[in-house]
């Protein structure tokens, strides 16, 4: 009888927790549900005064002036110029520092240096910002021409630098998960280390490295506080790094300010552009998870 109780009370703990992480998954459901509903219907009441083609086609990003536009470009723009210079930092060194980790450094020393590295991630973004601002900028200037006090390129630097441990952990997985297998028969057709390494292991550990670059991507086109202190707040339509910018994340934190009445246009100005970083961040994450399937296959 008591090893019946026993069945009896494991099962209901088991029904429990199973229950409880059940209600977990449809709670998140919900409230991402909830997020796009807001985006939808905001979104619908902002081109319900602004047309498709203007928002699309308009080149001039001036929502908050008495000459109001409604371009997007400019933001997206922004955005992407100072992602692609913080993959362009992010990548090689978080893909060297997988090799090395990997391939090169014992067990002892990968686990003192992988933690260390992965410390970048802790700190918080706002201090990017300022150290971007007060010293990687006056750096900067002293060695290329018109650069702007506020600029995408140390912006795109320092935000290089924070997602590092990101691309240097999700590559350094995929490197681990070669096969020991592939080395070892490099090796034997005589082949040395770095060449095993370039030739052999990078190719196949290559969705796992591709996954880390989207992911890497999708973080940069995320970050708020970064290009909000340090690129500026001004939506130029330009690909020149050493100009000021606005991202679309930084025009949220703008508007988000409270100096909006709400439920006007300039305030709906905000949900579109939050549902149109929510389907390239969608996309991008979509992306990565398509990478990380092949991996596991």
């Amino acid at each position: 009888m008591t090893r019946l109780s026993g069945q009896r009370a494991s099962t209901l703990r088991d029904r429990t927790v199973e229950w409880f992480l059940l209600g977990c998954g449809i709670l998140s459901l919900f409230v991402t549900g909830g997020i796009v509903l807001i985006l939808l219907v905001e979104s619908a009441g902002f081109f319900s005064q602004v047309q498709l083609k203007q928002f699309l086609l308009d080149t001039e990003w001036t929502p908050l002036f008495e000459n109001k536009r409604f371009g997007i470009w400019p933001l997206v723009v922004g955005t992407l110029l100072t992602s692609v210079i913080a993959i362009s930092v992010a990548l090689p060194f978080g893909v060297l520092a997988a090799i090395y980790l990997s391939e090169y450094a014992s067990a002892k020393t990968r686990k003192i240096l992988k933690p260390l590295l992965e410390l970048l991630a802790g700190i918080p973004t706002i201090v990017f910002g300022y150290f971007a601002l007060v010293f990687v900028t006056p750096v900067l200037q002293k060695f290329i021409p018109h650069l702007a006090g506020f600029n995408a390129l140390s912006a795109g630097i320092l935000m290089g630098l924070m997602i590092i441990p990101i691309v240097s952990s999700l590559s350094e997985d995929a490197l681990h998960a070669v096969p020991r297998a592939l080395r070892e028969g490099a090796y034997a057709l005589g082949a040395g280390k770095l060449e095993t390494i370039r030739r052999v292991v990078l190719p196949a550990a290559r969705s796992g490295l591709i996954a880390a670059f989207i992911l890497g991507v999708s973080r940069a086109v995320g970050e708020t506080m970064i290009v909000a202190i340090a690129a500026g707040q001004q939506p130029n339509l330009t690909l020149d790094p050493r100009a000021p910018i606005e991202t679309m994340t930084a025009y949220i934190v703008q508007v988000s300010m409270g100096d909006i009445p709400a439920n006007s246009l300039e305030y709906r100005t905000l949900y579109v552009v939050g549902a149109s970083l929510f389907l390239m961040t969608l996309v991008l994450n979509l992306l990565t998870q398509y990478f990380r399937r092949r991996i596991s296959s």
